[in-house]
């Protein structure tokens, strides 16, 4: 790692100029990518690099600068990236401009006091000038390597429109190659101020990525442009060497790929923290929705054991009467025939108000227009015939009843706390990939308006199976309107099979499937 390391240092350098030093970049870079315990072979690496290329400046500049000067700018970048490491584990990319800055700072203020304080003979103080572009070098070194790392490290982390960044970047890259040809080609005839404007347009495909991508589209945006300005320079591997002109369009990089990266950071956090609330969401509505349907299969498996138990006396009621009717006793026998059927009419009415396996089989419409509830509601003499339009066989079986509840918890509410005629208008469709029924229950007179207690029950108890179901519930003057919907691809997995009863083929083998 450590041969590793310099042979790299030694070939970026060999590559850089004062004003874009790739080097700085390198170090940071591998900081970041690897752990603590392979810093000392990374600090070894650099002694490497510094040993290679300063040995032959010992008899000039003295023994001291050589090894002062290469000892302390690795441990200096390695505690700056440390103290940073709370603000990494947090998940914000914006900390990376932070440790930019102060290595960058570091570093310049270190060389250049090391060059004051410790060459013999004593050189000339370094003018500030000159130390800023040192600073500007080591930053924009920083830039371009440093986000390749973290890009790199995060390679195997899942995000969305992975595959739209990929192509995304290969737009913007392609157009900052072409600006570079341009560039390249009207060269020999441009002046200064025609040169950088085409090094400023460099940026605008990575203002575009920022936008689109956040911080990942930000990191390849500045190193595309980084790259490109560095490709611009004129004799760019020339020690010492300034391009006044480059210089300008990087000191404009420097800042704009500045607030590009922390503008594309703030976007990320801020996009993580939403699809985190949004997953929390989903999580809550798809246990609220799972709680609704295994309280639906309860009531269901209860009905189905209070059926058997009606079967069960109906069958103890008839042999009564064919006893009676064997010993002669008819009147007794009829009387036992009469009663037992309208206890049993009367039975299975509660027990289809406890659970409506009638929408098993015909659908929400018809329990609502036919059975045992319809019935309830008539005997009030307060509930107009229902408007009800589209088809609920469409939708899912575990919405249908959600919706069930909801039509018969709404109008036990009116029915208790508002005076006046009620009607039920439930309309069932599919817009784009949901399927869904909207349901109003209101008074029918239009000059009456729910009272204040009205409004804050029904949202009380309608919003949870609303909320579960992806919908709304809103009272407005003088109705209650609930909305409840579901993806189509999810209904038609999930969706129950309608049919006659009687018919095995067409009949509903999983009564209730979580939608």
């Amino acid at each position: 790692m450590s041969v590793a390391y310099a042979v790299c240092y030694l070939v970026l350098r060999q590559i850089s100029m004062d004003q874009w030093y790739l080097p700085a970049g390198l170090r940071v870079a591998a900081l970041l990518l690897f752990p603590y315990r392979t810093w000392p072979y990374l600090l070894v690496g650099e002694y490497l690099a510094f040993a290679y290329f300063r040995h032959s400046m010992v008899d000039d500049f003295g023994i001291i600068w050589a090894i002062v000067a290469s000892a302390v700018l690795m441990p200096t970048v390695g505690y700056i990236v440390y103290k940073h490491e709370k603000i990494r584990a947090s998940g914000r990319q914006d900390w990376l401009l932070s440790v930019a800055a102060l290595a960058a700072v570091s570093v310049s203020a270190l060389n250049i006091a090391a060059t004051y304080f410790l060459m013999s003979p004593k050189s000339e103080p370094v003018s500030w000038e000159i130390w800023f572009r040192f600073f500007i070098g080591d930053y924009l070194g920083i830039l371009m390597l440093a986000p390749l790392a973290l890009l790199w490290k995060q390679r195997n982390q899942s995000f969305p429109s992975a595959r739209k960044l990929r192509l995304d970047a290969f737009f913007a890259l392609f157009t900052i190659s072409f600006l570079l040809g341009l560039y390249l080609v009207q060269a020999p005839d441009a002046n200064g101020l025609q040169a950088n404007s085409i090094r400023v347009l460099m940026v605008l495909p990575a203002i575009a990525l920022t936008c689109l991508h956040g911080w990942r589209g930000a990191a390849i945006g500045v190193i595309g442009v980084n790259l490109a300005i560095g490709a611009t320079m004129n004799n760019p591997w020339v020690r010492g060497f300034h391009d006044a002109e480059a210089f300008i369009a990087q000191e404009i990089l420097a800042v704009m790929g500045t607030a590009l990266l922390w503008f594309g950071a703030t976007i990320s956090h801020h996009y993580h923290k939403f699809t985190h609330h949004r997953l929390i969401e989903k999580q809550a509505i798809t246990i609220a929705r799972t709680s609704i349907i295994s309280s639906e299969r309860e009531m269901r498996e209860r009905a189905i054991r209070m059926k058997i138990i009606g079967e069960d006396m109906d069958i103890s009621f008839r042999k009564a009467v064919q006893w009676l009717q064997g010993r002669g006793h008819h009147a007794a026998a009829m009387d036992m025939l009469r009663t037992s059927v309208i206890q049993s009419r009367l039975f299975r009415e509660q027990l289809s108000l406890v659970y409506p396996s009638e929408i098993e089989h015909y659908g929400l419409y018809l329990v609502l227009e036919s059975s045992a509830i319809a019935g309830v509601w008539e005997q009030t003499g307060r509930l107009a015939t229902p408007r009800l339009k589209g088809d609920p066989c469409q939708l899912g079986l575990g919405m249908q009843l959600a919706a069930y509840r909801s039509v018969s918890d709404a109008v036990a509410l009116l029915l208790e706390l508002e005076s006046g005629t009620i009607l039920i208008r439930a309309r069932c469709g599919q817009r784009g990939a949901h399927r869904g029924i909207a349901i109003t229950v209101s008074l029918l007179d239009t000059s009456l308006n729910l009272g204040p207690e009205t409004s804050r029950r029904a949202v009380e108890t309608l919003a949870g199976r609303a909320l579960a179901y992806g919908g709304t519930v809103r009272c407005r003057r003088n109705r209650i309107c609930l909305l409840l919907s579901e993806p189509v691809a999810k209904t038609a997995t999930a969706s129950p099979t309608y049919g006659v009863p009687s018919d095995s083929s067409t009949a509903q083998t999983t009564p209730l499937v979580p939608t």
